[in-house]
């Protein structure tokens, strides 16, 4: 069971996961510093607990954390419990969720043992927007896709507008960072086609992909789009069908009505 600990002292040493979370150069949850996973509000928090990141702490306010009480049984962590504003102390700002919790990173899975399993996956190559990045990962969670691969120029799935974004489903979609190369050696090692979202693509061809037993989606920046290596790469080449003279859609809406046009070939979803 977790230990609930109240503290008045922002300045706690124990606190320290969850310190100065708006200055960019000390946030903990930086790849570069400590390399934390910070989880913000009861869902998310419970998703974490959840997840294969083991646990180090929560901060949050007494009614947050006793919503989370029964989620705390099987967790050997303390939960501090504080006031508002000494919360937002220690946070930096006001925390309108109540709740944190941090863990430490997972180790990351091999490329190809990652997809030996799975019967789609998304391959992302410069999305590098923390938000288009947590909805991303909501998507694949809602619409059946089994792993990701993070590809060159992306943001970081761990950062903390990522997972809440995500409403926590980064923590539960398993993904790898690797090269591009890397990604699609693995999934051609695999048998996956290999299909890349583009608007030079085919508006048809999207749809007939949804009968393939094991299917990658590749999926880049708004903007510039997929690189010439990611497009070279692929065995199709897709597109959206849109009306008017629309183009494009955001990458993370891309991806939804992607994977769910093609979700029939990892079953109906409920």
């Amino acid at each position: 069971m977790a230990r609930v600990v109240a503290v008045d002292d922002a300045a706690d040493p124990r606190l320290a996961d969850f310190r100065d979370l708006a200055r960019a150069d000390r946030r903990p949850d930086r790849p570069g510093g400590r390399g934390l996973v910070l989880a913000e509000g009861t869902v998310v928090v419970r998703r974490l607990l959840a997840s294969g990141y083991p646990p180090r702490a929560l901060l949050g306010v007494a009614r947050r954390i006793e919503d989370l009480a029964p989620d705390l049984h099987a967790t050997d962590v303390p939960a501090y419990v504080t006031d508002a504003d000494t919360m937002a102390d220690v946070v930096g700002f006001h925390l309108n969720r109540g709740v944190l919790a941090s863990a430490d990173r997972a180790p990351s899975p091999d490329p190809a043992a990652l997809v030996a399993g799975a019967r789609r996956v998304a391959v992302l190559e410069g999305v590098n927007d923390h938000e288009n990045l947590g909805a991303l990962f909501r998507n694949a969670a809602a619409l059946g896709v089994d792993a990701v691969l993070v590809g060159p120029g992306c943001a970081d799935p761990l950062y903390r507008r990522s997972v809440r974004v995500s409403m926590g489903h980064v923590l539960r979609v398993p993904f790898a960072t690797c090269a591009l190369d890397t990604a699609v050696a693995a999934l051609r090692d695999a048998g996956f086609t290999v299909a890349a979202l583009t608007p030079a693509g085919g508006p048809s061809a999207l749809a007939a992909l949804a009968g393939h037993e094991r299917l990658a989606l590749l999926l880049g920046a708004e903007g510039p789009g997929l690189s010439e290596e990611a497009l070279a790469a692929a065995d199709v080449r897709v597109r959206i069908p849109m009306a008017g003279d629309v183009d494009s859609l955001n990458v993370a809406t891309a991806a939804a009505v992607a994977f769910h046009t093609t979700a029939v070939a990892t079953g109906p979803l409920r």
